[in-house]
């Protein structure tokens, strides 16, 4: 019998064409939705949630048209507690987190993954001498390194759709069975193929980054969430100089420019949070510069763990370019990157994912403390509380 490939179908384009280049390439594929909130919330009408009854009967409507087997796999409470409570709580907890990393980690290839194990035997597919693979619409490449028996991660061949900083974190067993069929293409080749198969799909927008924040509303979700009223403090600069008056910390990001509702001539960004005194400190662009940082619970996805400092490429944000770097391990699982040049607006709870080249070489969580100012002491210590 053919290997099985279980296909994460979300109801988009590039899921969609996953499913049937895999189906072309003669798999035993099995799409699966994953119902990530309960059924009152996905059927109210207008939602724009990816598990919304549109986009189930989207993916079921294109595993029909291939001829392949549909299920629905509910994971409303994993979602909840691995990904909406650790947003929630990040922020909580002065860290911009990165939701989609936090997702694939616990649901696309956590989840689904368990899922797909448990649809062998029920099917009858005793034939498989291999365990079963999951797909996943992601734009990026993996390979195996055979000298070192590993199995690697790479950039998307279209660097303007690449998705690889967000899988920094997978392990080698996930990585080994997991497989990314678009990763030669580029978005318009995609819905090119979803066109020519009559796929419904192929016209659908990307979607939301942060897909559970229905009304685009994050600060207004984070205090339901938490149960908080606004609490409104002062906007200040580096010297102390009050600026204006901010609605509540909650929600605000190191490096944010837009919605600070100040006004003073030049352009001016979040560089700190003083969260004992509720003050929010912004400042020029230059302020923003740090050499290094320190990337915390460091996975290593393509390449043995160092033990010594190697040289890479890291990119701090999904859509920042990486920046030539020194990584020196310190043998505690975290790893210091000083920059060769002073990047902009590292961010506590966001990653920092490591490229030598096109390969990803690992990854980790920036953290609070270890981040230097590269422009003097004055920011330094105006910003310690962000």
């Amino acid at each position: 019998m053919p290997d099985r490939v279980v296909v994460a179908m979300s109801g988009g384009v590039d899921s969609s064409v996953a499913a049937a280049l895999l189906h072309e390439q003669g798999f035993d594929v099995v799409g699966v939705t994953l119902q990530l909130w309960g059924k009152d919330v996905c059927t109210t009408a207008g939602t724009r949630l990816c598990c919304s009854v549109r986009d189930s009967l989207d993916a079921k409507a294109v595993a029909k048209r291939l001829g392949i087997r549909h299920e629905v796999l509910e994971l409303a409470q994993a979602f909840r507690t691995h990904v909406i409570d650790y947003f929630v709580d990040s922020y909580r907890d002065g860290l911009t987190p990165n939701p989609c990393i936090a997702c694939n980690d616990h649901i696309k290839f956590g989840e689904l993954l368990s899922y797909a194990d448990r649809l062998e035997a029920p099917l009858g597919a005793t034939g498989h001498n291999a365990p079963p693979l999951i797909a996943t619409g992601h734009y990026a490449r993996s390979g195996q390194d055979a000298a070192a028996g590993r199995w690697t991660l790479h950039r998307s061949a279209d660097p303007s759709k690449d998705q690889s900083y967000v899988l920094f974190n997978l392990t080698q067993e996930q990585l080994s069975r997991t497989r990314f069929p678009l990763g030669e293409l580029s978005k318009p080749q995609v819905r090119d193929i979803a066109r020519s198969l009559g796929f419904a799909t192929a016209e659908k927008p990307d979607s939301q980054d942060i897909c559970f924040v229905r009304d685009r509303d994050k600060d207004g979700f984070l205090r339901r969430e938490l149960k908080v009223a606004s609490d409104p403090g002062p906007i200040t600069d580096t010297d102390g100089h009050v600026l204006g008056t901010h609605q509540g910390l909650l929600g605000y990001t190191i490096g944010q420019r837009e919605g600070l509702g100040i006004a003073v001539g030049r352009a001016l960004y979040v560089i700190g949070m003083d969260r004992a005194g509720n003050r929010l400190i912004v400042g020029a662009r230059e302020q923003l510069l740090r050499s290094d940082l320190t990337a915390e619970r460091v996975n290593w996805v393509s390449i043995a763990p160092p033990d010594r400092p190697i040289r890479g490429a890291v990119k701090i944000r999904s859509r920042h370019e990486a920046a030539g770097s020194r990584l020196s391990p310190d043998g505690q699982g975290g790893v210091r990157v000083s920059f060769d040049e002073p990047q902009p607006a590292v961010t506590p709870g966001q990653a920092a994912v490591f490229y030598d080249g096109d390969l990803v070489l690992g990854g980790g969580w920036i953290g609070k403390e270890g981040a230097e100012c590269g422009n003097g002491s004055a920011a330094r210590s105006q910003a310690a509380g962000g």
